[in-house]
């Protein structure tokens, strides 16, 4: 019960990875607060998970939504311990075939989105507060159609580098969980742009994986509880990446 009595918001926590991040944290005692854009599947979300969950219908590129969701958590738990900045989109296009709708979208959710999220939330974490922002392998490799998506989250990473730095003094840590390919539906979104039928992507995937697989989702949520407890107390603006090793080799 390493979150006991703690109280957590993972954004974006309808399906995949979010999902079962807000799982591993209800799991070792937290209440967490999940969010997403649509309440059917955030609430059947919710009645999948043991434990103290509260599901906010928010979408994280409306400051009005994220105003609202400060004020319930605010209202209801009166402070914020842990925060799982993950509510993002991957959409792939290659240059010149990038429009300002699709360029628009990646931006406003994965790299607006994020910042805004924290902005928000920001006065409700205490002295000890863990901040995890998910970012992704991609931000630092290059991998065809995703221009807008590394650009981003390449943002993702550099905020962690100036919030670290900036909250230092209030004991505040933030560092950045980037994935590498996980067996989620978000690799069905992204057939079509390969030519490919999911299962097929998911073997070509696994093939530029050193350890020869997706990962899993509880595999990624493990490596969040860690940064989110005070297992890692020593570490902010810091990335871990969970990826098989595919950006490390």
């Amino acid at each position: 019960m390493r979150l006991e009595n703690k109280v957590a918001l993972v954004t974006g926590a309808g399906a995949g990875l979010g999902h079962a991040i807000a799982a591993r944290f209800a799991a070792e005692g937290a209440h967490v607060y999940i969010t997403g854009r649509r309440a059917d599947v955030l609430d059947q979300a919710a009645a999948s998970v043991n434990g103290r969950v509260t599901a906010v219908p928010a979408d994280s590129t409306s400051t009005s939504d994220l105003v609202d969701l400060a004020e319930t958590i605010r209202r209801e738990s009166g402070h914020l311990d842990i925060l799982v900045a993950n509510a993002g989109i991957i959409e792939r296009a290659d240059l010149g075939e990038i429009s300002e709708d699709h360029y628009d979208r990646i931006f406003d959710t994965d790299a607006r989105g994020t910042m805004f999220t924290v902005q928000t939330a920001l006065p409700l974490m205490p002295v000890g507060g863990s901040i995890v922002l998910v970012g992704s392998i991609q931000g630092v490799k290059g991998l065809p159609g995703s221009t807008t998506y590394s650009a981003a989250k390449a943002a993702v990473r550099s905020y962690a580098r100036v919030w670290a730095a900036e909250f230092g003094d209030r004991g505040l840590r933030v560092n950045v969980l980037s994935p590498g390919p996980f067996d989620t539906p978000i690799i069905d979104g992204q057939a079509e742009y390969f030519g490919q039928d999911p299962a097929q992507l998911r073997e070509r995937m696994a093939t530029h994986v050193p350890l020869g697989r997706l990962g899993r989702p509880d595999e990624l949520a493990a490596a969040a509880l860690f940064l989110a407890s005070d297992d890692s107390s020593f570490m902010t603006g810091a990335e871990l990446c969970v990826d098989g090793g595919m950006a490390q080799v």
